[in-house]
């Protein structure tokens, strides 16, 4: 399985027998207390623990998706389709300039992205 799938199944098998949270609440302090450990190791440069607490933040998050009763890959799948439309509209917007987007800047790439946001 993909590793956000298996941590979903994981967290799963693990609270069928009792090992969980008891409210939404707590999960979501425990996402802000791996996020603070990740920016923790980030400061400290510490590459292969910072690895380590990016996925501890995943597997935290991937929790509370199951307490919003959300598929964390199915969330995951579809922002990575909203993403490739409204990078797909920046683009065509740019070529429509006459420029490629290596030609283009934040600026103008954002200004474009916003619009895109209208037709989600």
């Amino acid at each position: 399985l993909p590793g956000l799938a298996r941590a979903y199944r994981l967290q799963e098998k693990a609270s069928k027998v009792g090992f969980d949270w008891e409210k939404k609440e707590d999960v979501w302090k425990k996402v802000i207390e791996e996020i603070e450990e990740m920016h923790e190791m980030e400061a400290e440069g510490n590459m292969p623990k910072l690895e380590e607490e990016f996925g501890d933040v995943f597997f935290a998050l991937t929790n509370y998706a199951r307490f919003l009763g959300i598929n964390p890959e199915n969330a995951l799948r579809l922002t990575n389709e909203k993403f490739i439309k409204r990078f797909s509209f920046v683009e065509k917007k740019i070529n429509g300039l006459g420029k490629k987007l290596s030609e283009s800047n934040l600026t103008e790439m954002d200004k474009y992205w916003e619009e895109s946001k209208k037709f989600d």
